[in-house]
């Protein structure tokens, strides 16, 4: 869920010798205001989505200092921002996630590169790999090797961060080049301080514009046969300007004593990681005071030979620690040195995994293994693996019950669930179906309950993922994509292609209103409100203009509507593309918009009802068919209360927020009426009351039970409906 920052981007306001605290996303935004930047953008996505939150909810501060805010509909239109950097001398920054988004940003880059920039350009981003990533696990490395990009990796701490942002725009105006800065989830969320300096508004900004456009010059266009200059220009000029640059500023690390048989080469985001490891085994402490001789690159590309040379000179080894495949650093050593004819051992990949995140342990049983081979004592450190070795044996061995499954699942109310249960109600009824899913939210629906999605390619890319099944199979295909993804890529990728080719398929576009997977930012169609940037663009009237015809409108939560739609858009006989909008907000956004409406209301001594709903238990017959169709983590089972039955029954738990699709799953395929929703009245008038007192009436004249509530304001009463 995107966090409120409106209180820490206060510090983003701090002065020349002033301290700053926070964390590592805040500390970039305040280096980006120290450092003159004309412009920013990008497109949400972990680990940096937070950055282009607090550039949204701190644009006040942006005004201020003339700075233009552009929230990009996808990475390449961010990539292509930072062309006003090419011919005039502005200073810019974008902001996405990697690997996925320099993917989508790789022409725009390519282009970038190929002529250079006269201001300084930074590209942020999110490097988003290992075991808690959401994506495809690849490098941004390959891509700055690729267009001669210059990357930079910052070790996780706060003033070296802030250090490197603002170097990051020097060391691309001296070399005419773009910087690519990645940051792990560690590095984005580090915690620290740093003594910060005032916020400096740009020669040429929104307040300070250009009187007259930059002449046209051909040489700065990325168009043959110039680019062929320009290949060269990489090379020969901007390369060693590069190199000069990184060596006279520092910007890479030696740490530790001069001089060593051995040493550590590592990327700077490693680095706290490693230092750990090397705590363990008595060769540094908390504060990074090693006894070994260490270089931190804080740029990894481009590498500096002489640096690397003079380091590794007098040493029998040097252990790179590079976490990914392939193992780019550690194959440019190996030649730097046997070019120099040092004969220094290298180690990497041979004691560190191929491939893989490099976790605490996967480090120190490098690291123990690089020691040992040199004879050096690895202290604590080898007590520290066989630790972690008898806990992982003990937990292996321990005769427990297995725990239950927990697939990830739709949060509690979502309105995309509602729509995968209706396509699971059709399947059963029309047959299996081919379906194409996209990256987002719908992407949990390949999980059980649903089960549903023979492909992810990419974000909006799932319409066009299925244009060739559409062309081979005799029944349509099903595509699902969201609203944030429809803007991103499948506008033009998937409809206008499809339409196009008169590709016979469906498309289910979850029309929810935010881009929820990254933290419910706004989207070209949001609705306009006072927080947000949504200018409320309509699909519909986007699809017609494309030449789409047939378009349903459906509200997620009636599934019986739902399967309605659905069923009619599979067996129609009309061809071409059909296109389903499946309406139903964010249900986290929309409970934080109601949720502190109903406080105040509610302390104001206003009348609030909220809704949740009830399972029956005398009703309920255990057969559960409702949670294998919704998946709802509010919807449960408990023990059965009649001792003469074993099943158990359903149940609704707290979390419930009332969206009522567990009874509509039950009404649309004919289940147990056991469900009843439940009206929970706050602050309740006369009229509540005596309703409430009519209906424990009728209930005990017909044989029933009531229960002895308060009726004190406030109070909540519980009022049963159809």
């Amino acid at each position: 869920m995107e966090v409120s920052f409106h209180k820490e981007i206060q510090s983003l306001k701090l002065g020349d010798g002033d301290i700053f605290h926070g964390e590592g996303i805040l500390a970039v935004t305040k280096a980006l205001l120290q450092s003159g930047v004309a412009y920013v953008g990008g497109y949400q996505g972990a680990p940096v989505s937070h950055l282009l939150d607090v550039l949204v909810q701190s644009e006040d501060i942006l005004s201020e200092l003339g700075i233009h805010l552009e929230t990009c509909t996808n990475e390449a239109a961010a990539a292509a921002m930072l062309a006003a950097s090419v011919q005039y001398p502005l200073r810019g920054c974008v902001t996405w996630k990697s690997i996925v988004g320099t993917n989508v940003a790789a022409d725009a880059l390519s282009n970038l590169a190929s002529p250079g920039v006269i201001g300084g350009t930074l590209i942020v981003v999110g490097e988003d790999y290992g075991e808690g990533a959401s994506v495809i696990q690849e490098r941004s490395h390959a891509f700055a090797l690729k267009s001669s990009i210059w990357l930079l990796d910052p070790r996780p701490d706060l003033p070296q961060i802030v250090k490197m942002v603002e170097k990051s725009f020097e060391l691309s105006e001296a070399s005419n080049t773009p910087v690519m800065m990645e940051l792990r989830i560690r590095a984005c969320h580090v915690f620290g301080s740093f003594e910060t300096k005032d916020n400096v508004a740009a020669p040429k900004s929104t307040r300070e514009k250009f009187a007259e456009p930059a002449p046209f010059d051909y040489a700065r266009l990325a168009h043959p046969p110039v680019t062929f200059l320009q290949e060269g220009d990489k090379v020969n000029r901007r390369l060693p300007l590069a190199r000069e640059f990184i060596a006279r500023e520092g910007l890479n690390e030696f740490m530790g004593p001069e001089a060593g048989e051995i040493g550590i080469i590592t990327q700077g985001g490693l680095f706290n990681g490693l230092n750990d490891r090397l705590a363990d085994a008595g060769l540094s402490d908390a504060y990074g005071d090693l006894k070994i001789p260490t270089l931190v690159l804080n740029v990894t590309h481009p590498l500096l030979p002489d640096q690397i040379v003079d380091f590794a000179r007098g040493k029998k080894a040097v252990l790179i620690v590079e976490e990914g495949a392939p193992e780019y650093i550690e194959l440019a050593v190996g030649k730097i040195l046997r070019q120099a004819d040092l004969q220094t051992a290298i180690h990497g990949k041979d004691m560190l995994p191929m491939a893989g995140e490099y976790t605490a342990a996967v480090v120190g049983r490098g690291l123990a293994t690089f020691l040992s081979r040199y004879n050096v004592d690895p202290g604590e450190l080898g007590q520290w693996l066989e630790a972690v070795d008898t806990n992982r044996a003990a937990l292996n061995a321990r005769e427990a019950p297995a725990l239950p499954p927990r697939p990830p699942t739709f949060c509690t109310g979502c309105p995309e669930r509602p729509v995968f249960t209706a396509m699971k109600l059709v399947k059963e009824e029309t047959g299996p179906m081919h379906v194409s899913v996209d990256i987002g939210c719908h992407a949990l629906a390949t999980f059980p309950p649903f089960s549903q999605g023979h492909s992810i390619i990419g974000y909006g890319l799932s319409l066009a993922a299925a244009s060739a099944v559409s062309g081979t199979q005799v029944k349509r295909p099903f595509t699902v994509m969201g609203d944030g993804g429809f803007w991103h890529n499948g506008l033009l990728t998937g409809v206008a292609g499809s339409v196009f080719n008169q590709d016979d398929s469906v498309l289910v576009v979850m029309n929810n209103g935010y881009s929820s997977a990254t933290g419910a930012q706004d989207l070209p169609s949001s609705k306009p409100k006072d927080s947000g940037r949504g200018r409320g663009l309509d699909m519909e009237k986007a699809l017609r203009a494309m030449g789409v015809t047939w378009i349903k409108r459906v509200d997620n939560y009636r599934v019986a509507n739902l399967v309605n739609v659905l069923r009619d858009a599979r067996l129609t006989k009309e061809k071409g593309l059909k296109v389903i909008l499946a309406d139903g907000e964010c249900q986290l956004a929309r409970q934080r918009r109601i949720k502190p409406a109903m406080a105040k209301a509610v302390a104001a001594g206003e009348r609030v009802m909220r809704t949740r709903f009830w399972v029956d238990e005398d009703t309920c017959t255990g057969d559960h068919s409702c949670i294998r169709l919704s998946g709802c983590p509010s919807l449960t089972i408990k023990p059965n209360p009649d001792p003469l039955r074993t099943d158990p029954v359903a149940h609704v738990n707290n979390d419930c927020v009332g969206c009522g699709l567990c009874g509509e799953v039950s009404h649309a395929a004919q289940l147990c009426p056991s469900f009843a929703r439940i009206d929970i009245i706050q602050n309740p008038t006369a009229w509540d009351r005596a309703r409430r007192g009519l209906s424990d009436l009728l209930i005990k004249l017909f044989g029933g039970e009531t229960q002895d509530r308060p009726t004190r304001t406030p109070t909540a009463q519980g009022v049963p409906a159809e």
